[in-house]
């Protein structure tokens, strides 16, 4: 049961700059496109790999990143402590 939430997780690159430019999409995906994690990570990784200027991505990728884990560990413990208490 638990992996099916990671099945959204999936579609994120298909709805991000990866594989195209995000200029090139319909605007109602290219907003979405532009402000969503994979984005941004997929624009740092390429610019580091091309020795290009980072600039504000590799912030934006981190905290998403780091955003992300704390939604997680919160998750994670809340689901724990219920399952403690539960008695399961």
């Amino acid at each position: 049961g638990a992996s099916a939430f990671s099945y959204p997780l999936i579609f994120l690159p298909f709805l991000s700059s990866a594989f195209v430019p995000t200029t090139t999409m319909p605007t109602v995906v290219r907003v979405f496109a532009d402000n969503q994690p994979v984005t941004s990570i997929v624009n740092a990784i390429r610019n580091l790999f091309a020795q290009q200027p980072v600039g504000t991505d590799i912030w934006i990728a981190l905290a998403w990143c780091i955003g992300i884990l704390i939604v997680a560990y919160l998750f994670a413990m809340t689901t724990y402590r219920r399952n403690k208490e539960g008695g399961r």
